[in-house]
């Protein structure tokens, strides 16, 4: 089960990383499937267009998290409430503003990915 999670081909270009929770995928996979984090809020489950405004093909590094909870790279990149998977370290891009304006009417603080605010 966990390696669904983990895209086949890991060419970069093919890739895409979740705007919300930088959580690297194929554009395949988040057609089918959504964002295993963040569907209930970006709702990109079969929208191609969907898909291409909530994630990226701009960011840097990846890293592999088996066990989120346990994983101090994993509380540094702020993924340590989400499912096991490939993340990307830095995404470069902001969500749409009306995912801004859900996560604000929900009371979440929203962060970009691109390592340039700080906690």
């Amino acid at each position: 089960m966990a390696s669904a999670l983990i895209p086949a081909q890991p060419k970069s270009k093919q890739l895409r990383a979740c705007l919300l929770c930088s959580i690297v995928q194929t554009p395949s996979d988040f057609r089918r499937n959504g964002c295993p984090n963040c569907e209930e809020i970006l709702q990109i489950r079969n929208s191609g267009e969907r898909v291409t405004s909530c994630t990226t093909t701009s960011f840097e590094g990846i890293i592999a998290v088996v066990d989120p909870e346990r994983s101090w790279v994993a509380k540094w990149q702020r993924t340590s409430k989400y499912v096991r998977g490939m993340y990307a370290t830095r995404v470069i891009g902001r969500v749409p503003e009306e995912v801004e304006a859900e996560l604000e009417s929900r009371g979440i603080k929203y962060r970009t990915r691109d390592g340039m605010m700080q906690d």
